[in-house]
This record gives structure tokens, C-alpha cells and sequence, in this order.
């Protein structure tokens, strides 16, 4: 595998990480994963800009969207990957430990590999833990995962595919990798930003394309108890897309896919077809 690297290309196995590197040390860092399609990353701009409002938000600076773009599709040359995911990571750079970033110099590299289609529909579960939606991080994409591994693991453990978290208010806030979507009598509904959760490019994607069709989607608090009884609800993420839950903590959803999620799947599907960069 090529990767990008500090402005180079280099093969994986010589690029080197300092064990003193801030991503590794405090968890200080972003980064962003693209699905590609035929070679050509989709959403780039919604992407980097996303990256930047992460990067911004710990006080990171990023390489332009040129510089990256540039090097993206240099890795992806690199590797001859058509059908692909692409990630972009930032971190603060090797500094003494602690937290104070003084003297770093921040690293950026990206990497790609051969894109897996995920399944049409996924069993879930709610996570034991909770989302702060006033943390200092919330809403943003940070290398900080540690939460998000763990709650995926108790999702494993009990036969599913991916964890739900609450917030600390008890309403749904968002999955370990996507952010959730439900359906109550024709009403599409998903948590707003206030409720702590990732702003997903497919989740803003999603949201337009429903507007566009007549579909009455509203970002709202949702109890967390509500996830269950819906008459439909589903995930989103750049490499789930759609993905319908077919059943919450054991209990079976009514629908999956329901009509909703079938209709922004062909939507999506189209859009991403006609427009690499929406």
C-alpha cells in the first residue's frame, strides 16, 4: 500500500509515527473517511470543510483543500483503487507528554483501501454509556475513539452491528460511526446538533434529498425509548449510506427497510451517480 505522508508518497510500511505524536499520546487529532467512487472521492467539499470546522475547533491547521485533493487522488493512483474509502487524518504532532501542544508540528496523511458495501439492514443496541452533548469535543470528528471501540464491542457481544448512544439528557443522540433516523407516522426525524451528535455529510445529504422529495424530515429531540417503537429508522454514514435497522435491542422494527429508507437509498444512489461533489 502507497499512502500520502507529510507531502510524500511512501509505501505503508515505511511511514513512521513518533511514539510521542499527540494523535497517539492524548488523542489529538481529526480526520475524515470518503467513499470513493470509480476512483473519484465523492463529497470532497463537504468533507474537507468538515475537517477544517474539527480542526479549528482543537486549534489544528490543516493542508488546504487543493494540497489534500491532490494528494488523494495521488494515493488512490497509487494503489489503482476504483471502488474505494479514503482517510484523511490531522494530528498535533510529536510533543513532550501531557497536554500542552507547545513546539509541535502538526502530521497529516491519508490513506485508502478497497470499499466493502455493508449490508441492507443491521440489528442494533443501546449503549450502557451515555454522549456528553456539552463536552468540549461533541460535534466534532476527533481521533478520540476509545468510547466509540468499546460501545462497538458491546454491540459484537450481543449479536449486533452497531451501539446507539443516548445523551446525558436521555434523548438519541447517534451511532458509533452514523447518525440515526426514525419514522413515526410518515414524520422523519433525526437529532439536531444540539443533542451532541457528528453533523454526517450523508446524514446533511440525506436531509436535502428528503426536503427535495416531500418528505417531512425534522431535526428534533427524540426520546431514546422512541428508537424502538418506530415504524421505521435507519443508519447513516459515508459507508453505510442507508443501512435500515431491522431490530432494536431484540425487538423487531415493523419495517426494514421501510418505504422512507428505500426512497432516500434510490435518491442517494442517483445523487451520487449525477454529482461527485454536491
Amino acid at each position: 500500500m502507497i499512502i500520502w505522508f507529510d507531502g510524500a508518497l511512501v509505501p505503508l510500511a515505511q511511514a513512521r509515527l513518533s511514539p510521542l505524536d499527540r494523535g497517539v499520546t492524548v488523542g489529538d487529532g481529526v480526520f475524515e473517511t470518503i467513499r470513493v467512487y470509480d476512483g473519484h472521492p465523492f463529497a470532497w467539499r463537504r468533507h474537507h470543510d468538515r475537517l477544517v470546522v474539527s480542526a479549528t475547533a482543537l486549534g489544528l491547521e490543516v493542508p488546504g483543500s487543493a494540497v489534500l485533493r491532490a494528494a488523494a487522488e495521488a494515493v488512490l493512483d497509487a494503489n489503482a483503487l476504483g471502488e474505494a474509502r479514503l482517510r484523511i487524518t490531522v494530528t498535533g504532532g510529536e510533543g513532550p507528554p501531557g497536554s500542552s501542544r507547545a513546539g509541535a508540528v502538526a502530521h497529516a496523511w491519508i490513506v485508502a483501501w478497497p470499499f466493502t458495501p455493508s449490508t441492507t439492514t443491521a440489528d442494533v443496541v443501546i449503549a450502557p454509556w451515555t454522549r456528553n452533548e456539552r463536552s468540549a469535543t461533541a460535534g466534532l470528528k476527533t481521533v478520540s475513539y476509545a468510547a466509540n471501540v468499546r460501545a462497538l464491542a458491546y454491540a459484537e457481544a450481543h449479536g449486533a452491528a452497531e451501539a446507539i448512544f443516548a445523551n446525558t439528557a436521555g434523548n438519541l443522540c447517534e451511532a458509533t460511526g452514523s447518525n440515526v433516523f426514525v419514522v413515526h407516522d410518515g414524520v422523519l426525524r433525526t437529532p439536531p446538533a444540539s443533542a451532541g451528535v457528528l453533523l454526517g455529510v450523508t446524514r446533511g445529504l440525506l436531509l436535502e434529498l428528503a426536503a427535495g422529495l416531500g418528505i417531512d424530515a425534522r431535526e428534533e429531540d427524540i426520546p431514546i425509548a422512541a428508537l424502538a417503537r418506530a415504524d421505521e429508522a435507519f443508519l447513516s454514514s459515508t459507508t453505510r449510506q442507508v443501512q435500515s435497522i431491522a431490530r432494536v435491542d431484540g425487538v423487531v422494527l415493523a419495517a426494514a427497510p421501510g418505504p422512507i429508507a428505500a426512497t432516500l437509498a434510490a435518491a442517494f444512489a442517483e445523487l451520487a451517480a449525477r454529482d461527485l461533489d454536491p
